[in-house]
Order: C-alpha cells, then structure tokens, then sequence
C-alpha cells in the first residue's frame, strides 16, 4: 500500500501544478457604456473596425501573445451577432491557440454584474486576467505576471495588479474634463488611493481637490500622487477579486465604485492592490471616440507593431505596406489623376475617382469615391458611397452609408450604418445621424429632411441626458471626433511612449504627449514625414513631378515654411546620395550628377529670389546642405560637387554663392569652415571668372 501511496502524492502535486499554470482571461465584450452611439445601435462595441480589423481582434491577439489558454468572453448587447462572429473565426478553429473559449451571454447591466456573476459560475481557478474587448496592445505580459505572482505568494491579501501606462499629464486620449489619480507607494508598488478629478470644478468656488486619508500620508514615509498614468484597463487578478465584487452590489464600476471602495476598506478587508507601471511597448483602450482616432492613427504608423494592417490579422485580408504609411489591399482601383497621401489604408475593391484627395484616411472594403472628393482624417468603414466634389473631414461614415454630390461632413460628424445624405447637403460639426430606433424606441423614426436632405434616410442622434459618459461628453461634443481637430493642427505622436531617441527615416519619433505641440515640434514632424516621403521616393525612383505632387500636398496639409520644404529635401537629397556613394560605389561626382539632375525641379521650385539682388533662398538651400554634410566623412568633397553641379543646373547664381560665402552661418563654427574649405577653390574660379567677364565687357565698349 505504500508504494501506491507514494506514487498518488507527485500525481495530486503535478494537477495543482498544471492548474496554476493554465492561464485564464475574462474579456468583457460589453463595456455598458454609450460612447460608440449610435454605432452601438446595430453592432457590439467590439466588432467595430479599427483600421478595417474589429476591435476584438486586437485584443484575442494581445491575449494569445501572453501565453492565456482560457478565455472567457461575456456578451451583452447584439450578443447573437458576436456569438456568430466568434464561431466563423480563427479562435474556433483547431489551430487556435486558446485551449478553449467560452462564449457567455449576460442580461447584466455593468461590469459588477458580469464579475458577480463570474463568481457564481465557479469557472475560475487561479489567476486570471480582466480586460475589455477593446483593448489593443503590443507588451509582453510575462514581467507583470512574475510580479504579479511573486508578490501574492509573498503576501495572499496581494489580490491585484492593475497594468498602467506611464504617458503626460495632458496626454491627447484622456479626457479632458476628468482625470484618474493614483496614489501610490513606490517603495512596494501599492494603490492607496484612487479619485477621479473633475476639471470643471476647477473654475468653481474651491476648485478641484484632491482628498486623501490623512492616515495614509501619516503611515507612509514615500507617496506618490500620480497624474500621468493612462489605465490600459488589463487587471491581473487573483480569485479573491470576484469575491470582493459579490460582497458589495453596490460595485459597478470598475475603478470609481470598486477599485475606490476597496482601497478605502482597506482597515475591513485587508486586501492590497498593486500598479504594474510600462514605459516600453504600446498598450491603450478605444474607450472613446477620442481615443479610437488616437488608436488609429498609431496603428497606422506602427507603434503598435506587431498589430499592424500588414500583418493581416484577418484570414483573407492581403494589406501590403506601401511608401508614407500606405497600406493597400488587392483589386484597389485609383484613378490617374487621383492623390493618396501619407497615413492611408484601402480595403480591397475599393475605387477613388479622378482628381481625388485621401490623407490620413481609412477606406474600408468596397467603397466607392467619387471625383474631386476630399477625405482628410476620415474613417470610412465598409461598402460606403462618396459623391462627387463631396468633403469629408474627420468624420466616421459607417458601412452602407451613401453621401451625395457636393456634400460636406463636417469634422465629428458619425453616420451610422446604412444612411443616406442626399446632394448638397451639410453635416454639421458633431452632428451623429441614424437610422436605427433607440433600444428603448418601439418604432423606428422617420427619417428627417431637415437634416439628410430630401429623399435622405436618417435622423438625427441625441444622446441621454443622463449618459453614464458625461465626463466625456463635454469635450467630445466641443472638439469634435478628436480634441478640436478642426481647428488644431494634431501631432502624429504615439499614444504609447516609446523610445525618446531620434534614429534615422525608418525609425521611431520621440514621444511627446502634450496635446499643445510647440511650433518647433511642428516643423520638426513636417521636415522629418517629407524627408522620409522624398528619400523613398528617389529610392524607388519615382518621376520628378510625382514627387514634387506629394511634396506640396504634404506642405498644404502642414502649412508648412519655404525653409522647411528645403530643410526635408536637403535631407532627403543627401540621404540617398549617401546611398549610393555606399551601396552602388558611386563616386561623389556621379552620386550628385545623378539625383540633382533627374530631380531638379524639386529643388527649382523651393527657391523663388532669381528676380531680386539678395538671393536669401539660394543662400539657405547652400547652408542647409553644408549643414548637413558637417559629419560626412567625406563631406567637404560632396559639398564641392553638389555646389559646381547646382552651378551647372542654373539652379544657385553667382552672387548667391559670394553671399553665401559671406554670410555668418556659413563659416560660424570650426566645422562649418571644415566643410566648406574644398569649395573655396570654386568660389575663388567663379569670382575670377566674373571679373574676367567684366573685363572684357569694358573693352568690348571701349573699343566702341
């Protein structure tokens, strides 16, 4: 009997082993929050698109990349629609990697109720991870979970560990008129206190305040009180968490009602929550239309890589990554005259018409654009209609929709699935259009013609006045789809921080995350964008006026300075000379020879004082470019060729280049002067040369 004793042991050992390691993952498919109205009238939250891949898509990824082998999902509203989305998808299928996703249907009314019902269900058997099935991110989850389980096997009252991403205090996806505090104790990463500050208070009588338990500034030697911190709503959380929330049914909410009452309990309860602070990688939810533009503008332009367009989350998608953030499907049609800037997706048997303009702009599947459209900042969702000489401007039109000939939607504007705006009708800013009854409506509307025009189909959307989201209503509806997008020229800035270094064209911009970016920071960002759209485009060998189209789309849409434009170019020019000075072993001469002369109407059209004495342009083109060459190795062997060549071109005068040589820019630093001393010899012919015509001129007339 002994022996089978003993082999029973490890056996027993080895089960509670396999079930601490199997981890598990509650994702909330229903956040019972009405910010997507009235988009939420037809489908979940989390089957919207988010550059053309629903939004839960993202968030099966981030799990699947974290090792979790269960998933949870709880349904609630259009719960039949993801249900039948879940079950035709790669989750279910024998390749998956989740050993097994349970799909739960809720008649709950908030999260408490969903975590309460958790409870009841007994499916959870050790840690488990809680998120939303909005949330997109790219971080290894590995160092929050050691944390996470060193800490609760150290101390089992450690119930949770909140993943929390360390951004500004004016951070363009927060709220601006509510902000989440956390104070913390560094020393052990420990939440002792939450509140959320409401700014309008700010301008009241006692203006906003912070109230914080006096017994915790007493018992803790080192607080802080943290403002910066953006709540990537993914908890680590042990079993003992589920109980909490059914002790109490007054938690509904999350962080306001029950991350603040148990903090506040603490002397009850005994339990302790923790912050898992990230500084790397990208993590944030589409909590609000605000965001859900933030989060889409930084999924194009690859913060968030892995989860890119071009990784073809979906089966079937076929997106290649083109030049300046293009991602294009097959079977797209453009028109020859049409412009496709920077930051642009295109779903497949989609077509933009003649002369047509799309920038910073998501087109889903099958859509159709007219001619002379304008689409800036635009999220067109699937099978959707755009007129002719139609503007669309920041806006989201949803799928099916029709908008005729000479219509303009206004920034903000969200039209819902299946409306019709007919010809020469206006949207006015933040105006939200439906078709779709209320949940509440026992019929369906009329459509209005007030505001869809005559033989439109829709009308128009309010939203409760008792919303749950009213700390975000105030600045949606006063700003638009994003912070006064209108009227504000927007930084292309990551919600994520990532590294603050600066390497070259393909790699990463630093992180700035005020929402008012310095006029420095501005030019920055428009000389670094044109220079990487130039350099790619002499790469790929694009003709010259192809170039020279994109360039001056780029600076109508940045507003940008004659400086600028010849700052990128210089960059650009040089760049690629470099390239092939290294790559193809081309001399210096030839390198120059080849790029100044297949493009010089690029740099022609960035100089405008050929008809006055000072040539302060042609100037600031030679400086700019000595500028750059100062840390060639071979710099000032370059900077003589690319002078005589712009010479030979017509492009530099000869009094440009005597006021150049004199100008206090040029020779203000040693290296400055390094540089230029092989042009000298070129200066010095031209001056001569000049005489000798002078010279000659004056005999010619005395010989008259």
């Amino acid at each position: 009997m002994a022996p089978k004793k003993g082999g029973g042991a490890p056996k027993q050992r080895n089960a509670a082993e396999e079930v601490e390691e199997t981890l598990q993952a509650v994702v909330l498919a229903d956040t019972f929050e009405t910010r997507f109205e009235p988009f939420t009238l037809d489908k979940p939250r989390c089957l919207l698109p988010l550059a053309n891949t629903p939004l839960i898509e993202y968030t099966f990824e981030f799990l699947a990349n974290a090792g979790v082998e269960e998933v949870f999902l709880y349904g609630g509203a259009h719960s039949d629609q993801l249900e039948k989305y879940i079950n035709a998808s790669k989750w279910r299928a024998s390749s998956s990697p989740f050993k097994q996703l349970t799909f739960l249907k809720s008649t709950s009314t908030s999260v408490g109720d969903v975590m309460r019902d958790l409870d009841g269900k007994h499916v959870i058997t050790g840690d488990f991870i809680v998120l939303s099935g909005d949330v997109i991110s790219n971080m290894p989850i590995e160092g929050a979970l050691a944390t996470h389980r060193a800490r609760r096997e150290a101390d089992k009252n450690a119930i949770m560990t909140m993943v929390l991403r360390e951004a500004g205090r004016n951070h363009r996806t927060k709220s601006s008129s509510v902000s989440p505090v956390f104070v913390v104790d560094p020393t052990k990463d420990r939440c002792l206190h939450y509140e959320e500050i409401d700014h309008h208070a700010e301008h009241s009588e006692h203006g906003a305040r912070l109230n914080i338990d006096t017994e915790i500034i007493a018992e803790h030697s080192e607080i802080d009180i943290r403002q910066d911190l953006i709540d990537c709503s993914i908890d680590i959380c042990t079993p003992d968490v589920l109980s909490l929330w059914s002790d109490s049914f007054d938690y509904q909410a999350p962080r306001k009602q029950f991350l603040f009452g148990v903090l506040k309990d603490y002397e009850l309860n005994g339990k302790t929550i923790h912050t898992y602070i990230i500084k790397d990688h990208y993590a944030a939810r589409a909590r609000n239309l605000k965001a859900y533009d933030a989060i889409s503008k930084d999924v194009i332009s690859r913060w968030t890589y892995p989860l890119c367009p071009d990784t073809n989350l979906l089966p079937g998608h076929t997106y290649e990554l083109r030049k300046s953030n293009l991602y294009q499907e097959q079977n797209v049609t453009l028109a020859r005259s049409c412009i496709v800037g920077r930051r642009v997706v295109i779903g497949q048997g989609t077509s933009i018409g003649e002369k047509t303009t799309v920038k910073n702009t998501v087109l889903g599947r099958n859509c159709k654009i007219g001619k002379n459209v304008t689409l800036d900042g635009a999220y067109i969702w699937e099978n959707v209609v755009i007129g002719d000489n139609t503007i669309v401007n920041q806006a989201i039109v949803a799928d099916g929709a029709v908008v005729g000939n000479q219509c303009k939607v206004e920034s903000g504007a969200l039209l819902s699935y299946g409306v019709k705006i007919a010809d020469g009708i206006t949207i006015g800013e933040g105006i939200r259009i439906t078709k779709s009854p209320k949940e509440d409506d026992e019929a369906a509307p009329e459509s209005d013609p007030a505001v869809v025009g005559a033989g439109g189909e829709g009308y128009e959307f309010t939203r409760d006045e008792d919303s749950d989201d009213e700390e975000d209503d105030a600045s949606e509806t006063s700003s638009g789809l994003v912070y006064n997008m209108a009227n504000l020229s927007l930084s292309t800035e990551s919600i994520s921080t990532l590294s603050s270094e600066t390497s070259d064209f393909a790699g990463s911009r630093a992180g700035s995350y005020g929402t008012s970016v310095s006029e420095e920071e501005k030019e920055d960002h428009f000389v670094q964008d044109a220079a990487v759209s130039v350099y790619d485009s002499l790469r790929d060998e694009v003709t010259s006026d192809v170039v020279q189209l994109e360039l001056v789309s780029l600076r109508m849409t940045a507003n940008a300075s004659d400086n600028q434009v010849r700052r990128a170019v210089v960059s650009a020019f040089m760049k690629r000379i470099g390239n092939l000075m290294d790559e193809s072993q081309k001399s210096a001469s030839q390198a120059v020879r080849d790029i100044f002369g297949t493009y010089r109407e690029i740099v022609e059209r960035s100089l405008f004082d050929r008809e006055t004495a000072a040539k302060p342009d042609q100037v600031d083109l030679l400086v700019l470019l000595q500028q750059d060459l100062v840390t060639w190795p071979k710099g000032d062997t370059v900077l003589l060729f690319t002078a005589k060549e712009l010479y030979d071109l017509e492009l530099i005068e000869e009094e440009a280049y005597e006021q150049w040589w004199d100008d206090e820019r040029s020779s203000g630093t040693e290296d400055m002067r390094k540089v230029r001393a092989q042009t000298q010899q070129f200066v010095d012919w031209l001056a001569n040369a000049e005489e000798e015509d002078s010279d000659e001129e004056e005999e010619e007339s005395d010989d008259e």
